[in-house]
């Protein structure tokens, strides 16, 4: 019984910040690949940051880099995404997932991953 549950999506101006939150529960296993994912509309799924939750790797789209930092909270099980500098292209439906797996380093594609949350609107104009 998994639920990822997302929040803190809204509209802000260009080169203003968001914080993305993804509250986790049921996940079965002590070690995940943990990941925020965007999605525009007519698009395919696109891998924005992910983390390693028993190493503590993480890894960004070129895109996102030196904007972004995704970071886990082991003891609440939360999932954070700080959004700096936030450009009109970061504009898109942000989904939080999850995978059992531990390869996370070659987890870049949404194929790769079991769990997904709902999704919260992000809106940059």
């Amino acid at each position: 019984h998994v639920q990822l549950v997302e929040s803190g999506g809204g509209s802000v101006q260009a080169g203003g910040s968001l914080r993305l939150s993804c509250a986790a529960s049921g996940l079965p296993y002590s070690q995940y690949c943990m990941g925020w994912f965007r999605q525009a509309p007519g698009q395919e799924p696109e891998g924005v940051a992910r983390i390693a939750t028993g190493s503590g790797n993480t890894y960004y789209a070129d895109s996102v880099k030196g904007r972004f930092t995704i970071s886990h909270d082991k003891s609440k099980n939360t999932l954070d995404l700080q959004m700096n500098t936030l450009k009109a292209e970061d504009s898109a439906l942000y989904y939080c997932a999850a995978t059992g797996d531990g390869e996370c380093r070659d987890y870049k594609s949404s194929r790769d991953f079991s769990f997904w949350g709902q999704g919260t609107q992000v809106t940059v104009s």
